[in-house]
């Protein structure tokens, strides 16, 4: 993953917006396994989606704990 912007500021803000990103999706994996079996194959998009969103603001966060916050 690139991040676009150094700045302290812009990092806060790019991790609030991947946070709620992540929680949407960590909210349609919840959604999509109580409806199973009803929807089971959109499982491995969905968790792709959710893995790639959870790692990306992982990497946010340590870039702000590193920048001093």
């Amino acid at each position: 993953m690139e991040i676009a912007s150094e700045s302290l500021e812009d990092l806060k803000l790019q991790t609030k917006k991947a946070s709620a990103r992540a929680m949407n999706l960590k909210m349609e994996l919840h959604d999509l396994s109580e409806e199973l079996p009803i929807g089971w194959e959109k499982i491995p998009e969905v968790a792709q989606r959710a893995h790639h969103a959870f790692e990306t603001l992982t990497l946010l966060r340590a870039r702000v704990a590193a920048l001093g916050e």
